[in-house]
């Protein structure tokens, strides 16, 4: 059986561009691009362009680009580096749903004898435009585009104009393959899977004028070095990809809306006691979230891939853990039962139906089994 993906917001297939330039890349920039022989040299000339590339895709200045090992290095080396250029102490402020990596940049601020904070949520998973009313002492505030599990935007150029010079770290890693992202951050981070570039390989932007300073072990005199070696091939097929993406994104994007809207309409049409949490219409256009009353996620999950689909429950981050999704229980809604549609450059509408045609079965099958 064919199997359907709809997790495109973990990672989406990969681009054809991004393939392309990969094998291109992997036979000439396989050497370390730090040395000084010939093979090395190409290897260097392939990053610059990989990250003059990304410059252009982002409207900065290619020495602001920084490749890393991931999404997760990007986001947490970030904020952590803003907070280790300051000369006096501060806290970490973050939104209550911010991805699982800026958490846990927090809690090792906090076992370092820092300070971290915590920005509440409302119902839709939405920071206060002025995020940091009645907290002293702000570092750095990381709030993330719009989130990852229910698709929430964030105000993002209005929580900039609050700020009073602190800087703003934004993962961009959900919205970046679908939209720009507004004005106003200081770094930015991203993962290149999230746009259909390969495993391996994040985006740093840090924008002149911010203060950056590694918070790790290992060399300090650029950013670039205190990062270290990076996968030249997938930091060529990321750039490459991204170039594509964004060449494409709107009108992706508007074609994917509608089948999202096909799919939050008929759900909640048809699933009794279901729960669509986010925001319904200032939000990504590729995102849906349900949660279930009285289904447990986890057999929700295996119910749908035996009839060819996939799809993810919960956090993303930590659906191995089985844990209740920790963006969910921020924003007060329902987190048992909870299943993820993330569709993505290749999706169908064909695909949407059939999953729209065997879901309320399934659902109705495993509540009749567990008696709920």
């Amino acid at each position: 059986m064919t199997q359907t993906y709809f997790d495109g917001a973990t990672a989406q297939p990969p681009h054809p561009a991004a393939k392309d330039a990969y094998a291109a890349a992997l036979s000439e920039g396989w050497a370390g691009p730090g040395r000084l022989y010939t093979l090395g040299r190409r290897s260097r000339m392939l990053l610059e362009a990989a990250r003059q590339s990304v410059a252009a895709s982002l409207g900065v200045a290619p020495d602001e680009v920084t490749f890393t090992s991931s999404g997760s290095h990007a986001v947490q080396a970030g904020s952590l580096g803003v907070i280790a250029a300051r000369s006096a102490a501060g806290a970490f402020v973050y939104g209550a749903v911010e991805h699982s990596a800026v958490l846990h940049a927090a809690q090792w601020h906090q076992r370092q004898d820092g300070t971290a904070v915590e920005v509440p949520v409302d119902r839709v998973g939405r920071v206060d435009a002025d995020p940091l009313a009645g907290i002293d002492g702000a570092a750095v505030l990381a709030v993330q585009s719009a989130n990852h599990e229910v698709g929430t935007r964030q105000p993002i150029a209005a929580i900039a104009a609050n700020l009073g010079g602190v800087p703003l770290v934004c993962d961009a890693a959900a919205s970046l393959p679908w939209e720009p992202v507004p004005e106003g951050w200081s770094v930015l981070a991203a993962s290149a899977r999230k746009w259909g570039g390969l495993s391996g390989c994040g985006i740093l932007v840090v924008r002149k004028g911010t203060r950056w300073r590694n918070p790790f072990p290992g060399e300090d005199s650029s950013l670039q070095e205190a990062i270290g070696e990076v996968d030249v091939p997938a930091a060529v097929a990321a750039a490459a990809s991204l170039r594509a993406v964004v060449a494409e994104r709107e009108d992706l994007s508007k074609r994917v809306r509608v089948l999202t809207e096909r799919i939050r309409e008929h759900i909640a049409e048809t699933v009794p006691d279901v729960e669509l949490p986010g925001d319904p219409v200032d939000r990504l256009p590729h995102i849906v979230t349900f949660s279930c009353l009285g289904v447990d996620g986890e057999v929700l999950l295996t119910e749908l891939n035996r009839a060819g689909f996939a799809v993810s429950s919960g956090s993303a981050c930590a659906s191995t853990r089985l844990r209740p999704s920790h963006v969910l229980q921020a924003m007060g809604v329902l987190s048992h039962g909870n299943v993820r549609i993330s569709l993505h450059r290749e999706t169908t509408e064909e695909e949407v139906e059939r999953f729209l045609e065997v879901l309320p079965g399934i659902v109705a099958d495993i509540r009749r089994m567990s008696g709920a």
